[in-house]
């Protein structure tokens, strides 16, 4: 059964601003609403094989391995410095209003690189979803397929919302060349800002 403290916690979780939920707001500034869901969808994705790692009991390995989270933290962050290059190194100044549907595909695609080469999502969840398993239950596995399911449910939400609201200032946005090129910049900034936390960070 799904706890109110485990609701509580995980929602508190996701309303914290990280690489997910900036690309999904940055998605709704740049592109409307249409952009900002399917962002909020692959960061959705994104975290699946995360969850599974997690309730395989594959991510306890992963910690022990320093080499493997080495790894795939450089790769994570070696993507987040080619997003923040790709959007500041930019030129053009005005937006597609009605963007093409292949476009969509690729903005989900980037949201899910974007979550699977975080590694540090791997040890949350590890650490994160037992906490709200008894220790009494037979098996585990299911109680931890539905809390992940959860989850996702949740960071969907939070990060359609943050899409969602962001989208409404677009027409500001795109009213202004010059905004348009500054707000490139200023994500292009964040996302390198967070290139260098997670190069950083400790298994």
């Amino acid at each position: 059964m799904i706890s109110p403290e485990f609701l509580l916690a995980a929602l508190i979780v996701v309303l914290i601003p990280g690489i997910g939920a900036l690309y999904t707001v940055s998605t709704g500034l740049l592109y409307g609403q249409r952009a900002s869901v399917a962002a909020a969808l692959g960061c959705t994705a994104g975290v699946v094989p995360h969850l599974l790692l997690s309730i395989v009991g594959l991510s306890l390995l992963w910690q022990m391995n320093a080499i493997a989270f080495q790894f795939l933290k450089f790769a994570g962050t070696g993507y987040l410095i080619y997003v923040a290059w790709a959007m500041g190194s930019s030129r053009g100044v005005s937006l597609d209003l009605a963007l093409p549907q292949q476009n969509l595909w690729k903005i989900a695609r980037k949201a899910v690189w974007l979550n699977l080469l975080n590694p540090q999502l791997t040890t949350f969840l590890l650490a994160f979803l037992p906490l709200f398993i008894p220790t009494d239950v037979s098996f585990p596995i299911i109680g931890l397929l539905g809390l992940g399911g959860v989850f996702m449910a949740i960071t969907f939400a939070v990060f359609a919302a943050y899409g969602l609201l962001a989208s409404r200032f677009r027409k500001r946005v795109v009213g202004s060349p010059h905004l348009i090129l500054w707000t490139r910049r200023l994500f292009a900034v964040l996302f390198a800002i967070l290139a260098v936390q997670l190069a950083v960070a400790a298994p």
